[in-house]
């Protein structure tokens, strides 16, 4: 382990605020305005947001019967979508060519070890039949309401027969890696700050073909300083049949608080590392979109540094700011997100429950593809 928080600051890419602030301004990162020809419900009555594919280890996306298979966080339609939140489970669903079907909820009630379940990965192993799940657990089912988040993994047989799929035998959960209050901030706090709460939640699965390490990607926040905003990107590795945890890859110290949904993607020899983050997380004064954002690199070692020097990849347009969230690349460069709070026509976000309700899309967003050139990555034409 690091022998101290020198250590620790040195070891990890540093976003700068000159990297994010070069991120105001980028036309060419804007995405198109969702319009409500985009909003097709893909469960009625329910509101669907952060999702994960089934993967492979090597990151490519499992497809059966001409199918994606795709798990969302997801809850029946509340009065007010923020709760959405405080009653996540998730959903297994499927896309193929005719769009969106759903297969239901993942978990029985009660079967996860926290108060609601938040993101994280899918991975389905070489023999084509065991499905490993790393998730959030945010929460306690014994305990009272907190933001506790810790992470877990629980494994499952995988099949689909006549296009129906089938989830069995999940194995009680395991807490993969606890926060060590070192490296990662313990997030636990029972009301959340006005600025955002602490994270140690979504984790990310990772094969580095290079060797065949292991890895937990995860958002979390600096254990050696009480600076904010202090976000940082984590890593755990797999040594020996347990996650053991490394020193973050990425700090956004003085620049952002939340570097959420950390994955990898390979690409030409490059890796790829991609978060999403929301204006509102910046440090006053930064001006950067909420977007999909990473930085670039040889090896899982480094150096990385941020894609097109900024660190900005795609972005909600600046006409509706808050249309969209939660970009999640797959291995063949596709890129999914969900609609959040659409058509505002240049209003800000709705201050009531109803006006929110009214607004948020709670569905997927359209797709759209990457192009990659090495520490280039541009929305595809």
């Amino acid at each position: 382990m690091a022998s101290g928080p020198n250590d620790m600051v040195t070891s990890a890419a540093h976003w700068s605020l000159d990297a994010a602030r070069g991120a105001r301004d980028r036309p060419a990162a804007a995405l198109p305005v969702i319009g409500a020809g985009d909003i097709r419900p893909i469960v009625p009555g329910h509101d669907l947001w952060d999702m994960w594919q089934i993967a492979r280890p090597d990151g490519s996306t499992v497809i059966v019967d001409g199918r994606s298979w795709w798990f969302f966080l997801a809850t029946p339609q509340l009065d007010d979508p923020e709760a959405r939140h405080d009653r996540a489970r998730m959903r297994l669903t499927s896309h193929g060519a005719d769009g969106w079907r759903d297969h239901g909820w993942v978990f029985a009630p009660g079967f996860t070890p926290g108060s609601r379940e938040w993101s994280g990965s899918a991975v389905l192993e070489d023999d084509d039949v065991t499905l490993t799940m790393y998730f959030t657990a945010a929460g306690r089912t014994d305990g009272p309401p907190s933001f506790e988040q810790r992470l877990f993994e629980t494994r499952a047989r995988f099949a689909v027969t006549d296009g129906e799929p089938m989830l069995a035998g999940w194995t009680t959960p395991i807490e993969s890696v606890a926060a060590d209050g070192h490296w990662y901030a313990v997030a636990a706090e029972v009301e959340a700050p006005a600025h955002g709460i602490k994270g140690f939640r979504d984790p990310g699965y990772f094969r580095d073909p290079a060797d065949g390490g292991e890895y937990l990607l995860f958002v979390g926040n600096a254990g050696w300083t009480d600076t904010w905003p202090n976000g940082v990107i984590g890593a755990a590795r797999r040594d020996d049949g347990a996650w053991t945890l490394r020193p973050p890859m990425v700090d956004a110290l003085g620049v952002n608080s939340e570097l959420e949904r950390p994955h990898i993607v390979m690409r030409d020899g490059h890796y790829y590392l991609f978060w999403s983050t929301q204006a509102r997380r910046f440090a006053e004064g930064i001006g950067a979109p909420t977007g999909l954002y990473g930085m670039v690199a040889e090896s899982m070692t480094g150096p990385w540094r941020p894609i097109n020097g900024t660190g900005l990849v795609a972005s909600n347009p600046p006409a509706e700011p808050y249309q969209a969230y939660c970009w999640w690349v797959t291995g063949e460069g596709e890129v999914i997100s969900f609609v959040d709070y659409w058509g505002l026509d240049g209003a800000g976000l709705p201050a009531d429950p109803a006006g929110r309700r009214a607004r948020f899309g709670g569905t997927a967003a359209p797709w759209f593809r990457l192009a990659f050139a090495g520490d280039r990555v541009t929305i595809a034409a």
